[in-house]
């Protein structure tokens, strides 16, 4: 991996061999990267399109005009929009300030991650092209997300996470685990609000094989829980998506050692692969 120096028009800029990740820097640069996520979301995993994503092939929202997306182009495939295969939707506080709210604030009370006074990342909308769903895109995501929270000084950055089906029935061995081992500590910990809350407290700490558990889990939740990280109280069902949603977090002062090992574990080759697994997130 050869990096270059950020700077104030690109925070990341990294190589590995034909793949560049950098922030998205023209309106088709970010068109590509939403229909890369339509490809994904709405072909690949059947989420419900509006009728105006349908006719244009992109997933798209009134939040991604706030955002900054990361995206990963493969210059053998072809130059900026035209190679875009990896995607990661980031909304720093400015850019909630400006829209008026964070993402997640249609499923969770995230007023306890608000209230931290330093800066904090929400992530999201994140997927890679199936062909790309290798060592080599996940290192490189892992590693411009690092290096993106280094240069704007985030604290805590959070999202949501998804398990597919809409039945949480189905995962509960998974969500009882979550809710045992991995709450995050009331100062960190967003809730689900009560209209949408379906509690991960189903089965007892007693009954559950927590290897079995872990390994049951998404690829996206198992990487944050091995940087340290913790999850919210109360999974959503998101019909849109077809999805059961956990809210995530990673408090960066708790993890630094574990996330640059993580990243460097990615680079060495331990990555589990790809809202879903066919995403890194939505």
């Amino acid at each position: 991996m050869t990096p270059a120096v950020a700077t104030a028009a690109r925070p990341v800029e990294l190589r590995l061999a034909s793949l560049e990740l950098r922030v998205a820097e023209t309106a088709a640069e970010i068109e590509a990267a939403q229909a890369l996520r339509y490809r994904v979301f709405y072909e690949e995993l059947n989420a419900q399109p509006t009728p105006e994503m349908r006719a244009a092939r992109r997933d798209f929202d009134s939040f991604d005009p706030f955002c900054e997306h990361l995206i990963i182009i493969d210059h053998d495939k072809g130059p900026s929009a035209a190679g875009i295969v990896a995607t990661y939707r980031l909304m720093r506080r400015d850019g909630a300030r400006r829209r008026g709210q964070f993402y997640s604030i249609d499923e969770y009370d995230i007023s306890a991650l608000v209230n931290y006074p330093g800066e904090i990342l929400e992530l999201g909308r994140s997927c890679v092209d199936p062909a790309y769903r290798t060592k080599a895109a996940m290192q490189l995501m892992w590693k411009g997300i690092a290096d993106y929270i280094q240069y704007y000084k985030i604290g805590v950055l959070f999202g949501c996470a998804s398990f597919p089906g809409t039945d949480p029935d189905e995962h509960k061995v998974a969500l009882s685990y979550l809710y045992h081992r991995h709450l995050a500590p009331p100062e960190y910990r967003a809730r689900a609000l009560p209209g949408r809350y379906v509690s991960m407290n189903m089965l007892p700490a007693d009954l559950i094989d927590e290897k079995r558990a872990f390994l049951s889990l998404p690829p996206l939740i198992k990487g944050y829980l091995r940087l340290g990280g913790f999850v919210g109280d109360g999974a959503v069902v998101d019909p849109q998506f077809g999805t059961v949603d956990v809210s995530v977090v990673v408090v960066h002062d708790l993890i630094k050692d574990k996330y640059s090992k993580h990243y460097h574990d990615q680079a060495g080759g331990k990555t589990d692969g790809g809202k879903a697994d066919g995403a890194i997130s939505a």
